[in-house]
């Protein structure tokens, strides 16, 4: 069987910081920060959970719900929201406050700062932060043990 080759893995998937576009990050719609950063998240996470180990598509799955969730981002950004520098802040009010549709099962206040996560690993992702993403990313699972032994 072939063995993966760690210099040609998935990560290289993050490894395009950063992003080049023709207008400043500060112009881009938040909400478009949000979906690019929900998409960043989520293959970290995907990623995360195979190094973990997680082969089976059920486990991985339901393992990957639990890191997304809108309960469990909002709870990140919560315990993150001191370390955070005057710029990470406004990205995370102007996701916090930003407008738009959310499902019924989550309440308004904690899909707005799961949004505002999503942002802030928009923003991060979009302007090269790739160290100052992948320092948070290594302190999630720790932080999810916290969020889940105070529920």
């Amino acid at each position: 069987m072939d063995q993966i080759d760690d210099t040609k893995s998935c990560s290289g998937l993050l490894e395009d910081f950063p992003v080049k576009m023709n207008k400043r990050w500060q112009d881009v719609n938040i909400l478009l920060l949000a979906y690019l950063g929900d998409a960043v998240y989520e293959l970290w996470v995907r990623k995360h959970l195979l190094e973990q180990g997680i082969e089976k598509v059920e486990e991985m799955h339901k393992t990957a719900v639990h890191y997304v969730q809108a309960k469990n981002q909002a709870g990140l950004l919560r315990i993150l929201m001191p370390e955070l520098d005057e710029t990470e802040k406004d990205v995370v009010m102007r996701g916090r406050n930003a407008k738009g549709h959310h499902p019924r099962n989550v309440d308004v206040v904690t899909y707005r700062h799961a949004t505002a996560f999503e942002a802030l690993v928009g923003y991060w992702y979009l302007t090269g932060k790739k160290t100052r993403m992948n320092e948070i990313f290594k302190r999630v699972d720790s932080i999810m043990d916290l969020l889940s032994s105070s529920e």
